[in-house]
């Protein structure tokens, strides 16, 4: 039988025709297609919306499938309308074109099971206001925790801890508390708090009244002394209970906390294990994710079900949804015995984004073939570049490049197109400094800390007063396609 290759018909602008074609070349053949390309009459792709495009596009015999400019708007059902084949958007970038093909990250059939509970605790929970632990849980919970955390503060006495933790279940929010005052967890379960921590020797012989799961912890971490007493008593008293161990931060015994879940493990295979990881995240001078992924992986192989997070100190201000992320990753790796990598783009935030070049010969080539006054801004082979119409600038300083822009007598650059250039420029910076992907009008990738970028084309004036003095700009096909100062 003949396997019949797909025939890809890529719809492009003048400018990108040939970074389209350069990319277009190896990857057809790493990704099993032919392609034909339509260059429509018009400088920017990004201008084009799907109406115009229905009316100007035909398409080679044989085409299966058409892929138009990712920032061409307009309801792509108009141009399947008018070309008979299906139609879709790629990449708001051409150098997208290889994730876009499944050459970059993918989500595995099945992924996004995690079996690891995230407990968020809110700290000083006695010292917030009402309005504000609610805040605090709506969020903690929209990030992906399962149960809100009220540490509270060391002597008890929170006199309104069941009404609080009321208005939490009224919301519909699982809540556990975290007390070794008797009184004040008695006030809690009440109220329909489902998890007491901690339980020790101090506290065991108060925990069958409560009617609610508890954590059981050691007197003494570093020698695990009380610990099996404890355990044993809470069998006893048929109260349903989880084991922690305690995690010790680096330098007070870290490795050895470590060693003490491994044995604790071997010495209850069947139990519910919990691991308070904040003693990791919060007191270690290193953003949170990594620490959150490697502790998450070690209670994953470990059968820990249950984890303790917070989000005090700056640099852990975003554990609960790195935490929930990571759950999903590691589940995954362990049971699918695979490795956890191209699987979470989320987790990577300061140096995510592949950095993906044009190349010299392409940039010369645009700033050739531009023939509007606006100008594109690449970063990449560890420079600035600012190309327009007959001009490529490379420099690794942006103050270089503005000095040199205005060597160039260009007088097209008004006060607001300036500050939209220095705004891309410190991006583009900001790029080169992390070694993150550039792209213009669009926003830098922090993994799950993105966020979209609002549009801030270049100067409406400018382009005009560049129209006055006789630049050939693009005419968008309508009046909503509005500018763009990148490349589609």
């Amino acid at each position: 039988m003949t396997v019949t290759r797909p025939q890809i018909h890529f719809v492009t602008g003048k400018l990108a025709e040939p970074s389209l074609r350069a990319v277009l070349e190896p990857l057809s053949q790493a990704a099993g297609f032919d392609y034909t390309v339509g260059v429509l009459n018009i400088t920017v792709a990004a201008l084009m919306t799907t109406t115009w495009i229905a009316r100007k596009l035909t398409v080679p015999e044989g085409t299966t499938r058409v892929i138009l400019p990712g920032l061409a708007s307009g309801p792509l059902e108009v141009v399947e309308q008018a070309v008979g084949v299906p139609v879709e958007r790629g990449p708001k970038d051409l150098r997208g074109l290889e994730e876009f093909f499944g050459g970059g990250p993918a989500k595995a059939e099945g992924y996004g099971a995690h079996r690891i509970e995230i407990l968020a605790e809110i700290n000083h929970a006695p010292r917030l206001s009402r309005e504000a632990i609610c805040r605090e849980a709506l969020r903690m919970a929209a990030d992906g925790a399962d149960l809100i955390d009220l540490g509270c503060d060391p002597g008890g006495g929170w006199r309104e801890v069941g009404d609080v933790v009321r208005e939490l279940v009224e919301a519909g929010l699982r809540v556990s508390i975290d007390s070794f005052d008797p009184t004040e967890v008695a006030a809690a379960t009440r109220a329909g708090a489902e998890l007491v921590l901690s339980v020790n020797s101090s506290n065991v012989e108060a925990a069958a009244d409560w009617g609610s799961e508890v954590v059981v912890v050691p007197d003494v971490p570093s020698t695990l002394e009380g610990f099996e007493a404890t355990i044993e008593r809470l069998s006893v008293l048929g109260v349903p209970h989880r084991i922690d161990p305690v995690l010790e931060p680096i330098g007070f015994g870290f490795a050895e906390s470590l060693g003490r879940y491994l044995d604790v493990r071997r010495r209850h295979p069947r139990a519910a294990m919990m691991m308070g990881i904040g003693n990791l995240s919060e007191l270690t001078d290193v953003d949170s994710a990594g620490i959150n992924v490697l502790l998450m992986g070690f209670c994953e192989e470990l059968g820990i079900t249950s984890v303790l997070t917070t989000e005090v100190i700056h640099w852990a201000r975003s554990s609960v949804k790195e935490c929930d992320l990571a759950r999903r990753l590691v589940h995954h790796a362990v049971a699918n015995q695979v490795l956890p990598k191209h699987l979470e783009p989320g987790l990577v935030t300061l140096r995510a984004g592949r950095p993906r070049a044009f190349g010299e010969e392409a940039l010369a080539g645009l700033a050739a073939a531009i023939r509007d006054p606006n100008f594109r801004i690449f970063a990449e082979g560890g420079a600035l570049h600012l190309v327009g119409a007959g001009l490529h600038l490379a420099s690794r300083d942006p103050f270089e490049l503005f000095e040199r822009l205005e060597a160039a007598g260009r007088d097209n650059v008004d006060a607001s197109h300036a500050f939209y250039l220095g705004y891309e420029l410190a991006k583009a910076t900001t790029a080169l400094v992390l070694g993150k992907d550039y792209r213009q009008d669009q926003p830098l990738d922090w993994g799950h800390l993105t966020e979209p970028e609002i549009g801030h084309g270049p100067s409406k004036r400018a382009a005009e007063a560049a129209r006055r003095r006789g630049f050939e700009l693009p005419e968008p096909p309508s009046a909503q396609a509005g500018e763009t100062g990148g490349e589609g």
